[in-house]
């Protein structure tokens, strides 16, 4: 009978040791390291042809973001040709190639360089000048960012590595977005905005400085040949510079990723709280809004229909512990107080025989008078519009819009006859005046009107912004 093999621990443990070292390996497929080195060194500079493409890979993503399009952004981020000079930088760092390091940094604040200006010039003469969610997503970064960056620098610096290239790079450029931020950042100078501009350009810095750094960790692990320090103990005090770097562009993400998620989260509890506690029978909620700066967590809360009394307020804010919410403090605004709770129906209703009864006594009264059907027929134009002047409830209006837009300052509803000077026809509609505090926004004109179209109940009205 043959000899059994002996299985142990030991074993078992060296298999799996050479099992995962064999897929895991990186030397089987590897390009030579001088071209490695000559690939990288070819992209960072940025003359003629790099640079021209570079502005029109910038230019592509100013429009891509001022029009909110993903695609368009994406395909400027496949043209940028930004990653060259920061995977040199690793490189130099790697290979302890000083002249390397300078000629990677100088061209990449070249290229950062243009890349703001160009995208400033565009913003600055643009009409469109409202920030899209493209543009907001690109001025508060986040651990994740981190996580990404190094991430995709490791997955770019494989690929480059290897010697049949694959679409790992492109790839690379679209996850890290290195153009957006600086895209970001110019539109932050040309308005003037510098929460977005400081915002988009850390975001950039993180993105640069961990794909460099994600560089610098495969040229070592490949054990490129290094370029000897004269002084030993210049190169360990340049390593330790590049650590305390390194955790120096992490630290502010972190306080932004704990602060995003915190928020988050709140956000997540209140509509829970909202959901399942704010059901009434004959009062809904139709508006919410959640604020949730330097600690402060407030939950607004409109709603329409019969008002909910004091005592149900209180138990409402009693359950928001329940909810992980005990330091929330709830704000429910109501239409209606206890004195206009009558009979909204019946109300209705006797205006509507109110208005019919009047019409029949004018129309009885003129009808002698009156001898053409234009004439009666404006007669009971005007009539109406009288009777509509006086229904608009504009108090409550005013309450309302408070909820939806606290950029209104001052509003105004009322019917109007509006006369064709043309034909002479007459025509009714509503016409609406608002006054906001600061210049309003495209979607907050169009949000107002669509409302108070809902509101009156009426697609003929006309809203004056001012």
């Amino acid at each position: 009978m043959p000899a059994r093999t002996k299985v142990t621990a030991r074993a078992i443990a060296r298999d799996l040791r050479l099992f995962l070292k064999d897929r895991f390996n990186l030397d089987d497929d590897k390009a030579s390291e001088r071209e490695t080195i000559e690939e990288i060194e070819k992209g960072v500079v940025f003359r003629g042809t790099n640079l021209w493409i570079l502005i029109f890979a910038i230019m592509v993503a100013s429009v891509g973001l001022n029009v909110n399009s993903p695609a368009v952004v994406i395909g400027a981020m496949l043209i940028s040709p930004l990653m060259g000079p920061i995977m040199g930088i690793g490189l130099g760092v790697g290979i302890n190639d000083l002249e390397l390091i300078v000629k990677a940094l100088r061209n990449l604040g070249i290229a950062v360089a243009i890349s703001v200006l160009t995208s400033a010039a565009y913003f600055w003469i643009s009409p469109l000048n409202d920030a899209q969610s493209e543009l907001l997503a690109r001025t508060s970064p986040t651990l994740w960012d981190v996580l990404i960056a190094l991430f995709g620098g490791l997955a770019g610096i494989v690929a480059g590595s290897r010697k049949e290239k694959s679409n790992a790079i492109p790839g690379v450029a679209i996850a890290t977005a290195l153009m957006p931020p600086l895209c970001t950042a110019g539109f932050g100078l040309a308005t003037a905005q510098w929460n977005y501009f400081f915002g988009a350009f850390y975001l950039f810095f993180i993105n640069s400085v961990f794909i460099s750094f994600s560089t610098y960790l495969i040229v070592r692990l490949l054990r490129f040949k290094s370029k000897d320090f004269v002084d030993k103990a210049r190169e360990l005090r340049v390593r330790r510079l590049i650590a305390v770097f390194i955790i120096l562009t992490i630290i502010p993400s972190i306080y932004t990723a704990y602060k995003v998620v915190n928020q988050s989260l709140f956000e997540r509890y209140a509509q829970q709280f909202i959901t399942q506690e704010m059901r009434f029978d004959n009062c809904q909620v139709i508006n919410k809004n959640f604020t949730y700066e330097q600690g402060e967590k407030q939950i607004e809360v409109t709603l329409f229909g019969e008002p909910i009394d004091e005592a149900q307020l209180q138990e409402l804010e009693k359950r928001l512990p329940d909810y992980n919410l005990p330091n929330a403090r709830l704000i429910v605004r109501q239409g209606y107080t206890g004195e206009d709770s009558l009979d909204l129906a019946a109300i209705e209703r006797m205006n509507l025989q109110m208005r019919t009864g009047i019409i029949e006594d004018l129309y009885k009264k003129n009808e002698e008078i009156l001898r053409g059907k234009d004439d009666r027929i404006r007669l009971l134009q005007d009539e109406i519009l009288r009777m509509h002047a006086r229904e608009v409830p504009i108090a409550d209006f005013a309450e309302e819009v408070k909820a939806i837009n606290k950029n209104v300052l001052e509003l105004s509803v009322s019917p109007a006859v509006l006369s064709r000077v043309d034909s002479a026809r007459l025509d009714t509609l509503h016409l609406a005046y608002a006054h906001f505090k600061r210049k309003p926004r495209t979607s907050e004109i169009k949000q107002l009107e669509d409302w108070l179209k809902a509101r009156v109940k009426t697609e003929k009205l006309r809203l004056v912004v001012e």
